[in-house]
């Protein structure tokens, strides 16, 4: 099975030409290189706008994967929200229902002659001025003590209707999102599925156009008088793979893999990462030492695994396969950590790598400077 090859500049061409044409080549026949030359051009020009659709999908397919990431999560703060405010209605229910308690025991006592506040028997009882005095003291605070029970009624009363008010905006609030968190995961999956539609439909014709390329490539160089064309072709073909595969140079690595999307604004939406193709259960390693913050299911991702370095970056890898390591585990440069797949919202094997540097999922840059910061060149990405 022939190699998917990327599109080979026809400058790249000529200069292998140039190199591995004999010092006595026989006479070039200028209107046969030119019809190669047109016919790579045509194919090639095929095979890029192939490769867009395949990249379009998948950052298609990822953008539905975080709406719908966002909408779950919105609906999670949502249910949060409507538990906190349901637990402070029924604790301002409970608090109301001591207070009113509280003050028909009052009643019932001043009722009973228990609490006879102000009567001038209680006075006229005294032995002495001075007990008149203390009585009267007494009273005075008994009724100050009465008043801070009615008043504490009102006050709970008061807390009770805030509380009420606020469980039913809650509850409308987890409504209406949950009614959102539906709706955006109904229109990923629709999306995702489109993606992936497309997806497959440009692959196997990419497939056929890759190969096409190469024999237009080799008739090419046959046409400019290279011996070994189609060794050199293949030979051509590989540095351009080389140009936009990911490469390590320190001592970390990331992936072994061609790069298919970088980050940024495309297609109507943002790709918060970089995407990676390469075969189900290639190795993915961290480039940089740190802990794991967690790794396993993931909405949108299928599974992913989330290290926060010493930095503060939390770098996130997506859609594997595997993971290998636990939340908690402190890992070291270069250490592997899962393996490449095709789970989640995704429409071929690849791994998607954020960089977060406020946490999870906030502050979302480019992964390029980071990555690059520790080793790791990702093709033509900047």
């Amino acid at each position: 099975m022939r190699r998917r090859l990327p599109v080979l500049v026809a400058g790249a061409v000529v200069a292998l030409a140039a190199a591995a044409a004999p010092a006595t080549a026989a006479p070039v026949d200028a209107s046969a290189v030119t019809a190669a030359q047109a016919e790579v051009d045509r194919v090639a020009a095929q095979v890029a706008a192939a490769q867009d659709e395949l990249s379009r999908s998948t950052v298609l397919a990822e953008a539905a994967a975080d709406a719908d990431r966002i909408a779950q999560a919105e609906l999670a703060t949502a249910q949060a929200a409507q538990a906190t405010t349901a637990a402070l209605l029924e604790q301002a229910q409970t608090d109301t229902e001591a207070a009113e308690a509280d003050v028909a025991t009052l009643g019932r006592e001043a009722f009973m002659g228990q609490q006879s506040f102000g009567t001038a028997e209680v006075l006229l009882d005294a032995d002495s001025p001075e007990d008149v005095l203390q009585r009267a003291a007494t009273l005075e605070q008994l009724g100050r003590d009465r008043a801070s029970r009615l008043e504490a009624v009102e006050l709970v009363r008061d807390q009770e209707q805030l509380a009420d008010t606020a469980a039913q905006e809650a509850v409308v609030a987890l409504s209406t999102a949950a009614t959102a968190a539906a709706e955006a995961d109904a229109l990923a999956q629709q999306q995702v599925t489109a993606a992936q539609q497309s997806f497959d439909a440009v692959s196997a014709q990419k497939a056929d156009l890759d190969a096409q390329l190469l024999a237009a490539q080799t008739a090419l160089l046959e046409a400019q008088g290279v011996e070994d064309a189609a060794e050199a072709a293949e030979a051509a073909a590989a540095e351009a793979v080389a140009e936009v595969s990911v490469q390590a140079t320190g001592a970390g690595s990331l992936v072994a893999g061609r790069v298919t999307s970088c980050y940024g604004s495309r297609w109507g939406t943002t790709h918060f990462g970089i995407d990676i193709a390469a075969p189900i259960g290639t190795p993915i390693h961290t480039p940089d030492g740190g802990v794991v913050l967690d790794a396993g299911p993931a909405n949108g991702f299928g599974q992913a695994v989330y290290v926060q370095h010493a930095d503060g970056v939390v770098t996130l890898y997506g859609h594997v396969d595997t993971f290998t390591v636990r939340p908690g585990q402190v890992v070291s440069a270069g250490q592997q950590v899962a393996t490449v797949g095709n789970r989640g919202q995704s429409t071929g094997p690849h791994l998607h790598v954020e960089t977060h540097y406020g946490g999870l999922y906030a502050d979302r840059r480019n992964p390029v400077p980071w990555l690059t910061a520790h080793g790791i060149s990702v093709g033509s990405c900047r």
